[in-house]
């Protein structure tokens, strides 16, 4: 049984049983949206493509909800949601903070030009990133959970940034300089990703408060989530959209975070084992 610090309280059975197996659902229909992507023809994709966000954003934002109840949602909602499409609508009228682009228009309903599916995306990665820096930092400096939930947010955008202009979803006026094997998307984006993304995860991470079920797996699917986009990122590039280059920086880039975070997370898996074992 949970309990919340400070409170000494239960959560609610709402809480502790139902939240996380909706997330769980939700994160398995986002994952199984993701493979039927990669089985359909690629002028067919755009509806796997918003199915895939809005379920993992949903299953997000539930692990929130199971995790800190609703000021959790609405903090990630608030911080991640509203913040991403501000942040977007600035930066594609603007070119402040990431450089001049421009969205195509193909991706499903638009507020002030951008996608709607936009925001949700910095909702459905900003969460499981919170939960990768305080499972790192443990929650001692709240500028380092920032920078190392920043750093996993950002470097996400290793992979989905050349994703998505291959696939003609948006492009960019001046996509040099680039990261070495990274063509197409200009550093000055990456840039803007790992400000916007620290600020994030730092507003996140002093609006709520850290308790033990943050890092607990039974709770939701959020860390899995956080390692099978990391996983199935380099898969993908490397021996489907033909980006090797991609692949193996991306993969060292966001690895740095992922992959310690995956020893986290098994290390945790194989305590629960041997718990259920004693019993």
């Amino acid at each position: 049984m949970f309990v919340s610090r400070g409170t000494g309280r239960p959560p609610t059975p709402v809480r502790a049983r139902v939240l996380p197996v909706a997330a769980a659902v939700l994160g398995a229909a986002s994952v199984l949206c993701q493979i039927l992507y990669s089985r359909t023809d690629p002028g067919q994709r755009i509806p796997w493509t918003i199915l895939t966000v809005v379920a993992f954003a949903a299953a997000s934002a539930l692990d929130a909800a199971a995790r800190q109840g609703v000021r959790g949602v609405l903090a990630l909602l608030g911080f991640a949601g509203v913040g991403g499409l501000a942040v977007e609508v600035l930066g594609s009228h603007t070119g402040f903070p990431f450089g001049e682009y421009a969205y195509r228009g193909d991706l499903g309903w638009s507020v002030a030009g951008v996608p709607l599916v936009v925001p949700l995306a910095w909702v459905m990665m900003a969460w499981p990133a919170l939960l990768v820096g305080r499972t790192l930092v443990g929650g001692r400096r709240w500028w380092a959970v920032a920078l190392v939930g920043g750093w996993a947010l950002a470097s996400w955008d290793v992979f989905l940034d050349p994703q998505m202009v291959d696939a003609g979803h948006w492009s960019w006026a001046s996509p040099t300089p680039a990261l070495p094997g990274v063509d197409g998307i200009p550093l000055t984006n990456f840039a803007g990703w790992l400000v916007v993304a620290v600020t994030m995860v730092a507003l996140l991470h002093r609006s709520l408060p850290q308790r033990p079920t943050d890092v607990d797996l039974r709770v939701g699917p959020a860390p899995l989530l956080y390692l099978w986009t990391y996983g199935s990122s380099v898969w993908a590039h490397a021996f489907f959209f033909g980006r090797p280059w991609v692949a193996l920086v991306g993969g060292v880039l966001m690895g740095a975070v992922a992959l310690p975070f995956a020893r986290s997370v098994w290390r945790q898996g194989v305590a629960l084992a041997a718990a259920r074992r004693r019993r």
